[in-house]
């Protein structure tokens, strides 16, 4: 049986994983003073979430041991992650509107 704190670390990675979150929005929603639930510090030093840096904001994304970690114990949730990005995908590759008018 897993427990709390790693299910806790599980939200978290389903949570970042399901959109694009900023640094400050993580801490904002996962930052903790318990000493009992790490959660947002026990996933950053597992190497489960990574901080990285895109037109001068500051992103956390899943890293490919959270998303393995996500796959083994919430399979379910990896899968859903998977069918998003992909619609995601096909999405933007179609042309817009105005595409088609050029």
């Amino acid at each position: 049986m897993i427990g709390t704190l790693e299910n806790l670390i599980l939200d978290l990675l389903e949570w970042v994983g399901s959109k694009e979150r900023t640094y400050q929005d993580t801490l904002d929603a996962w930052r903790t003073s318990c000493p009992r639930f790490p959660v947002w510090e026990d996933a950053n030093d597992r190497g489960l979430v990574e901080t990285a840096c895109r037109d001068g904001q500051s992103l956390v994304r899943v890293t490919a041991a959270g998303l393995a970690l996500l796959e083994e114990l919430r399979p379910r949730a990896y899968e859903k992650r998977l069918a998003s990005r992909a619609r995601n995908s096909a999405a933007a590759s179609f042309p817009s509107k105005q595409g088609f008018n050029s």
